[in-house]
């Protein structure tokens, strides 16, 4: 261990690990550092991601999705269950046992393909040395031509709900309750609030989120945003926006929450309990000495360029601890960027054309620009809409909720963006993705041949709509802005 290394990677999350995989398949000598562990104190690789965040939330998500058609969704098919009862521990279970063996594949991976993978804590000090301590507190410090930071991120703290994992939890201790909450709290309404109010909604709790921001779903195009509202609303969850929380306390074995609601009026509800989820921030803490040379912008992220180079030579810094959307294929990306760049390639990535999803039921998902976005940049744009009531195969299904909606250059028909709630909206949008990265137009996905019937219809039809030729549903005059 004490040999010098072409490439340490703090950090093995989806962009650490990656990076790291990368970098070795490139034949350069790699070493990990990860310090998480699992529930047997083992260190575990996957980060965030494959610990508490992408990974066991989708766990929790399709069981809890399963639960709910089994509950309220089947009688429509004709399909009688008699009682159906949710076992919240075995539940809790399969979610640990997806966790351990996604985690398990990177450490198959990180030997196949030749990567040191060590456990504990790594600190970058001057020089592109790392200060790697182990689980049992023996310290070395390890050698590098290169380094890349790949620490991720850690949930937002407020004063105002202390987390106490127990009553007051973050996204990590939502994904532990042990029973259904009969009466549950969530302060915002972003991806991971709804999500988790989602999966607790679906199994029985009344589900309250409390939204700061006035506008729901604000980075999202708005008119997506208020047809998932309704949708969201129509399920059951309580969204209330403009609310701001100003204190919580707890009471035996519930918690009392305060708040400021839209007009300004002081409120209080009290719930079983309460999550705290108003966003992450990057985590640096115990990351770089002093003289590191690494610097961090006025947000406390790594200040990287557009190749995720720091300040000091030889350093890079990839996903949730820079700029940019906190998304694990993001980081994944910028993780083959750099490693590429440091074997003397020349990738890039593409950020204008990064998908986002939300992965309730319908999922919301988008790419490029929104329509608010392009009014702002004062872009002529068209826009094509379809509904998926339209659309055969989602009414066999039961999943005719939602719509497609496509933006498209007024003059050059040049796709912008596409953003969609809907079944298998993650999906369809990754195709959208992919079309646009090589530029094409509106007009040349309504000339593509889609299968039929197929979720994916939605896409042309609304493709076709962009320059009023749709075929299932009347035209509208072309929206041109």
């Amino acid at each position: 261990m004490s040999d010098k290394y072409d490439v340490i990677v703090i950090g093995s999350g989806p962009a650490g690990y990656v990076a790291a995989i990368r970098s070795a398949q490139l034949g350069l000598k790699t070493a990990c550092i990860e310090k998480w562990k699992n529930k047997d104190g083992k260190g575990i690789n996957g980060g965030t991601c494959l610990n508490v965040g992408c990974i066991p939330s989708k766990a929790l998500l399709d069981s809890s999705h399963k639960y709910h058609d089994a509950h309220a969704a089947f009688e429509a098919h004709g399909i009688s269950t008699g009682e159906v009862t949710i076992d919240v521990p075995t539940m809790i279970k399969r979610k640990d046992a997806v966790v351990k063996q996604m985690s398990g594949g990177i450490a198959g991976l990180f030997q196949a393909n030749k990567v040191t993978s060590l456990y504990g804590t790594g600190k970058l000090l001057a020089g592109k040395k790392v200060e790697y301590t182990d689980f049992d507190g023996k310290t070395t410090v390890l050698e590098a031509s290169n380094v890349i930071l790949a620490s991720g991120s850690t949930p937002v703290a407020i004063p105002v709900a202390p987390v106490d994992n127990d009553i007051i939890v973050d996204s990590t201790g939502a994904l532990e309750f042990s029973s259904v909450p009969a009466r549950l709290g969530v302060i915002g309404a972003g991806v991971i609030g709804l999500e988790l109010g989602s999966v607790w909604s679906r199994l029985g709790s009344d589900v309250v989120l409390l939204e700061a921001m006035p506008d729901f779903l604000s980075t999202m195009d708005q008119e997506i945003a208020k047809e998932a509202k309704k949708i969201y609303t129509k399920q059951g969850l309580d969204i209330r926006l403009g609310c701001r929380v100003t204190g919580t306390e707890i009471k035996g074995r519930e918690v009392e929450v305060t708040y400021t609601d839209a007009d300004g009026n002081e409120a209080k509800q009290t719930f079983d309990k309460l999550i705290v989820c108003v966003g992450r921030r990057p985590f640096t803490e115990g990351l770089l000495a002093g003289d590191s040379g690494v610097n961090l912008d006025e947000r406390g992220f790594i200040y990287v360029n557009d190749l995720c180079s720091t300040n000091a030579p030889g350093v890079w810094a990839v996903g949730d601890v820079v700029r940019g959307p906190m998304l694990a294929h993001k980081g994944s990306e910028e993780g083959v960027m750099v490693a590429e760049r440091i074997a003397g390639e020349k990738t890039l990535i593409n950020y204008d054309i990064i998908p986002n999803v939300i992965y309730t039921h319908p999922e919301v998902a988008s790419v490029g620009k929104t329509e608010e976005q392009l009014k702002a940049d004062g872009i002529p744009y068209n826009v094509g809409t379809f509904p998926f009531t339209a659309i055969g195969r989602a009414v066999a299904a039961n999943e005719s909720d939602g719509k497609v909606k496509m933006l498209a250059h007024a003059d050059t028909d040049r796709v912008l963006g596409c953003h969609i709630v809907g079944p298998s909206a993650s999906d369809l949008v990754q195709a959208v993705a992919l079309a646009m990265e090589f530029g094409t137009s509106a007009e040349d996905i309504g000339m593509t041949v889609f299968g039929h019937p197929t979720f994916s219809e939605a896409v042309k039809e609304a493709a076709l709509a962009v320059n009023g030729h749709a075929i299932h549903m009347p035209n509208r005059p072309k929206r041109k802005k």
